[in-house]
């Protein structure tokens, strides 16, 4: 009895659903041949509301009101009229007749125009007033706030609702509803609003965002989850050349750019809210290019936008996303300044492209109201909080957010409320939430404990053998105050167990000032990068590489303690500063750390050699890394993925003779990455090192340059150099490489549907070695500089399957060293858009 029951609760809830939204209409355009037709322009007679066919002729459309007739166009075919004869019309079939005549546009296969098209003098005019329309007429204003931000699961069918993981959770199928840009059933699970009070300052670039109230349910006091939203629909102007979206960028249809990459056409003019406006419908010229189709209305004296609704094409070249859709409406002050009142994005997430395939709805609706205007405010109003959480913010009264709230909730929206709360209590729900907590954290969660990382428990090296590892760390929460973390692993050949433990305890939030130490004792392979930290839980991947190339026995005992103060005094600007101590033995038989404490002599031929380094140092970090986002407010915070400039520099002074230590140096180390998005042309980045030591020092605390013996691409090292193959006490390097995203393989056609993405790149050092370095080497190991400048140069295809990427180095210099690889293979895993 239960499945008829639901199948009936079912369809009542479907019936509600129709008669809320009163005409519903989906279909697919077509010519003669039965060919689909794309970008046809599909509206609601006597209406301005109208949709863009996908590249497959499909669409669907709805609105409140009652519509009896809907009218079909496309450039080159003759209009066609459509009668619904009941609300709700699906899987229309609708065929178009070719054009005996074109006026006004003349069109060759499928494409405008560039010259007597109007839609483009009417482009042109944006262009112009561009920087005179909206906030940019201020020097600052203000304004509030409304954020609600969604997750939705997509095409729920009966089949998907009788699944057997859904067992005990029927009850959520209850808030089934249907998507008006779709027209696909969805089930929300997450949703979070905010309020906010905006500041900005057109004059000194400036805005500020103080968050007054917030509040989740689905999923309560997620950050990551947030954050990642955030990311990803991150703020953006309809009027920039270029929109940046999960990490791509998208041409804008108003771009100054826009005719090479749109067709435009003036396709109606009407009032719009008592103003005269022209409606523009665009879509690509090519194909598997970061572009939208859509339309606009634009008023025609300040030729500012009235209302855009814009999809992303579904052959862009983006991954785990079918659909993008935006929609943004302007409202008029002073008869003439249009400002942006509502801004509504929703991104479709699918493991594939397919029409039926289920997926997940990611929704942000923004609001905006109360504008004021040239209150100026001091420069030191902007300044970003380092670490500020009011925990009254997040919990406000249902009272206060049925005051506060731009809009009220549906009655479905608040019942979402009550059932992702409940959802939270049962138990399988649970289970499934822990699952993918795993695979995101890589941590199992306890109380209070978390066990991890899981995906360090195995690795292997030539000393080791096989390797098995074990850690966890204190967990309260994404804010706690203090942390323990620890491991310990076996080897499986040298039959010894290796630790590691360290704490950190922030004693002041305003500042980030942060208190740690600890202790690790591991094998290491050192020298696996130029940048080195004191970092007692760090591992190279270099060293429990499962497969290498060639030797992999240069590894080394390490026992390293350490204590530092951090602070950050203002946003993204960290200073450190520690104390460590180290001692630095070889864990192989093949290899050698050894240093003359007296170099050979008439009277002592073999001179005096020690074997093991022990070493204590100081050091001063600065670090600065700006429009880095993170998340939580807490002793550790996770970065969230987005590019960032870093630029990093550390002093260090060792000291002879305390704790029994054995040299006397002074090192320095700077760090600089620099990431370029170049609109549709892709990301470049710009990576200098550069260090030197004052002093005498031996090969354990020399500055080796990072070679790769591994399979796997490794950042910041050097694909064809070896482990020890060049060491320095000065360095010099620099790197540059750059993803074209596929700019160029969607322009030949028979790799167009593969969505290759194409990177270049170059890697270049220049060191030397002096000579008093020189003379107390006894290792054995033959120091190599590269005086005449080491380079070598990659190409390589990512997104190949959507998740591998395959890049090809050769050396262009050193050629002729005996031993080494001229060129290599390297292979990496990874989730991106």
């Amino acid at each position: 009895m239960k499945k008829p029951l639901f199948f009936i609760l079912f369809f009542l809830f479907a019936a509600a659903n129709i008669l809320l939204a009163q005409t519903k209409v989906s279909g697919i355009v077509t010519d003669k041949a039965n060919q689909p037709i794309p970008y046809a322009n599909v509206v609601f007679k006597n209406s301005n509301i109208g949709i863009v066919t996908n590249e497959d002729g499909r669409f669907y459309i709805e609105s409140p009101q009652t519509y009896s007739t809907l009218v079909i166009s496309s450039v080159g075919f003759s209009e066609k009229e459509i009668a619904l004869d009941k609300a709700v019309n699906y899987n229309f079939k609708i065929q178009l007749n070719e054009a005996e005549t074109l006026k006004e546009v003349v069109v060759f296969t499928g494409k405008t125009s560039k010259k007597n098209n109007p839609a483009l003098d009417i482009l042109r005019k944006i262009w112009e007033r561009k920087r005179k329309n909206g906030l940019n007429l201020f020097a600052q204003y203000q304004m509030e706030k409304y954020e609600k931000v969604e997750f939705d699961m997509n095409t729920i069918d009966s089949a998907f609702m009788k699944n057997k993981i859904f067992k005990g959770m029927e009850f959520i199928f209850d808030k089934v509803d249907t998507s008006r840009i779709t027209g696909k059933t969805y089930l929300p699970i997450f949703i979070n609003e905010a309020l906010y009070d905006v500041y900005g300052d057109t004059k000194l670039k400036k805005i500020k965002e103080k968050i007054k109230a917030n509040k989740t349910s689905g999923f309560q006091g997620n950050q990551q989850i947030l954050a990642f939203v955030k990311d990803l629909y991150s703020e953006y102007n309809i009027y920039d050349n270029h929109l940046t979206f999960f990490d791509k960028s998208f041409t804008s249809p108003l771009s100054t750019t826009g005719i090479d990459v749109y067709n435009y056409i003036l396709r109606d003019s009407a009032y719009v809210d008592k103003k005269w406006c022209y409606n523009i419908v665009f879509y690509p010229r090519r194909k598997n290019e970061l572009t939208f189709k859509g339309d606009f209305w634009v008023n025609d004296s300040t030729f500012a936008i009235k209302k855009i609704n814009m999809a992303v094409t579904k052959s862009a070249n983006i991954n785990w996303i079918k659909d993008i859709y935006i929609e943004q409406e302007f409202d008029v002050m002073n008869d003439s300044v249009f400002l942006l009142t509502r801004d509504y994005m929703m991104s479709d997430f699918a493991l594939n492209k397919k029409e039926k395939s289920k997926g997940v709805y990611g929704k942000r609706t923004t609001f905006y109201r109360n504008h004021e205007f040239n209150k100026e405010k001091p420069l030191a109003f902007y300044k970003d909080e380092v670490n500020y959480i009011d925990n009254e913010v997040y919990n406000k009264s249902d009272e206060y957010w049925e005051e506060n709230r731009f809009e009220n909730l549906t009655k479905d929206e608040l019942g979402v409320y009550k059932m992702l709360d409940t959802l939270q209590t049962v138990k399988k729900f649970k289970q499934l939430y822990s699952l993918v907590s795993i695979l995101g954290s890589g941590y199992v969660e306890f109380k209070n404990f978390d066990y991890g990382p899981i995906f360090s428990s195995f690795g292997f090296n030539e000393v080791e053998g096989v390797r098995l590892r074990a850690g966890g760390r204190t967990y309260f929460g994404p804010n706690d105050p203090w942390r323990l973390q620890g491991f310990t692993a076996y080897g499986f050949d040298d039959n010894k167990f290796k630790y590691g433990v360290s704490g950190k305890w922030m004693v002041d939030k305003k500042n980030r000032i942060i208190l740690s130490g600890g202790n690790r004792r591991d094998i290491e392979q050192i020298g696996a990068s130029l940048t080195t930290t004191n970092d007692v839980m760090g591992r190279s991947f270099a060293s429990s590489a499962l497969f290498t190339t060639g030797s992999n026995g240069k590894l080394t005992n390490i026992n390293l303690t350490n204590l530092a103060f951090e602070m950050e005094p203002i946003k993204n600007l960290t200073f450190q500063t520690g104390l460590s101590y180290r001692t630095l033995q070889s864990a192989s038989s093949v290899f050698s750390l050894d240093y003359y404490t007296t170099l050979p002599s008439t009277t002592n031929p073999s001179g005096v050699v020690k074997s093991d380094v022990k070493q204590s140092e100081a050091n001063i970090q600065i670090e600065y890394t700006p429009n880095k986002k993170t998340i939580g407010f807490g002793v550790e915070r996770d970065i969230v993925d987005s590019p960032y400039t870093r630029f990093f520099v550390n002093y260090s002074h060792g000291f002879k003779g305390v704790l029994n230590s054995d040299f006397q140096y002074e090192k320095l180390q700077l760090f600089y990455k620099q990431p370029i998005i170049i609109g549709p042309l892709g990301r470049t980045n710009i990576i200098l090192e550069a260090g030197k030591t004052f002093g005498t020092i031996p090969l354990g605390l020399m500055s080796v340059i990072p070679g790769n013996q591994t399979y796997f691409s490794i950042e910041n090292t050097f694909s064809n150099l070896n482990f020890y193959e060049f060491v320095t006490d000065q360095y010099v390097t620099l790197q540059w490489n750059h993803n074209f995203n596929g700019r160029l393989f969607s322009r030949i056609p028979f790799m167009r549907k593969l969505n290759w993405r194409e990177i270049i790149g170059v890697k270049s050092v220049y060191g030397t070695i002096s000579d008093a370095n020189r003379a107390i080497n006894a290792s054995g190991l033959p120091y190599n500089a590269p005086e005449n400048i080491y380079w070598e140069y990659s190409a390589g295809i990512g997104n190949i399957f959507k998740v591998f990427r395959i890049d090809f180095a050769w050396r262009g210099s050193y050629l002729n060293t005996p031993d080494t690889q001229k060129f290599s293979v390297k292979g990496s895993f990874g989730f991106y858009f």
